[in-house]
């Protein structure tokens, strides 16, 4: 009988008591960290403090789902086919490993070099506050999300060709140690999905780019998707449901992202889970029927009144509301 999907709390970097403890408030059965605040001096995480966090972890009664993204500069350099690329996969190899010593199963990954790029928020229902996106805006507004140029290239721009081979280079090479160690690998889509942006081309802004990674440049059965709705719902054509279908019927959705979106590319602005692109009953309806095992966290929540800067409010609320849904689709369906 296939494992029922689980609800989880992440995009926290700290394993501290707090955090933990409403973890289990909120009534989650796990947790993942985004980008750990482990050493990381030695570009690579080692096993100790690994098994620090996954033992901390554990005596909550909370299961270590997953990590998601090393720091940036662990893989920037093979994100972009730059001399000292050999020596950070080398690094990258020894954090894959010393996680399966550790046991923590997963290691969430973005092929993003210049990051998630948003523009000035905008104002959500009754005023919340959400982040967007407006390619019109990009040349005329500050960022607040993503960098216009990277340093690393030296006036460079990276075509997707070149892009394509990066990511066939570093997954050839991480993908047999990630198999070994036994810890999965899945890749977030790029935020937002457009073909490129500051000089540097994107991959995964389609279905189609991934239909290719999963099933041309690096089939592994420890490869899959961080499938995040809201990047999906951003998409040109954004058929969430269709998507969830296809690459869950193959067992390549390991963990999901439950958020979305007001349009798409080239404009839009998140929102709360409900007011969307798709309808978040069908995309746990769809999970199920699917045979989805793994599990799904909130991700960007809109701020809302008086809320923290992690958005303790806004995160409350998303999760109850997945925590809901899950519970009423394995009821009724």
């Amino acid at each position: 009988m296939t494992e029922r999907m689980r609800v989880a709390l992440g995009q926290f970097n700290e394993m501290t008591h707090e955090r933990l403890t409403f973890a289990k408030q909120i009534g989650v059965s796990g947790v993942q960290m985004n980008t750990p605040l482990l050493p990381d001096e030695d570009g690579y995480w080692k096993y100790e403090d690994l098994k620090r966090i996954k033992d901390r972890c554990d005596s909550y009664g909370l299961r270590l789902e997953a990590l998601e993204n090393t720091p940036s500069r662990f893989y920037n350099k093979a994100m972009l086919g730059l001399p000292g690329r050999d020596e950070q996969i080398e690094n990258y190899q020894k954090t894959l490993r010393n996680m399966g010593k550790a046991g923590i199963p997963m290691l969430g990954y973005n092929w993003m070099p210049n990051g998630v790029w948003r523009t000035p928020h905008k104002k959500g229902r009754a005023g919340v506050t959400v982040t967007s996106f407006d390619s019109a805006e990009i040349d005329s507004a500050p960022l607040v999300a993503g960098v216009r140029t990277l340093d690393i290239l030296e006036g460079r721009t990276i075509s997707h060709d070149e892009m394509w081979e990066n990511y066939r280079y570093f997954t050839q090479a991480v993908l047999p140690v990630a198999e070994e160690a036994g810890v999965k690998m899945a890749i977030h889509p790029d935020d937002p999905p457009v073909p490129e942006l500051g000089g540097v081309a994107h991959l995964f802004y389609s279905f189609e780019n991934y239909k290719k990674a999963m099933e041309e440049v690096a089939p592994s059965p420890n490869h899959g998707i961080e499938f995040c709705m809201g990047c999906f719902s951003e998409m040109i054509n954004n058929d969430v449901i269709g998507a969830i279908r296809y690459f869950g019927e193959r067992g390549k959705i390991f963990y999901v992202h439950m958020r979305d979106v007001q349009g798409c590319v080239p404009s839009f602005q998140e929102c709360f889970l409900g007011e969307g692109n798709f309808d978040p009953v069908m995309a746990i309806k769809a999970l199920k029927e699917t045979n989805f095992d793994g599990f799904i966290i909130d991700d960007h929540v809109p701020k809302m009144i008086d809320d923290t800067d992690w958005n303790h409010r806004g995160h409350a609320h998303a999760t109850a509301y997945i925590l809901a849904l899950v519970d009423a689709v394995y009821k009724l369906c």
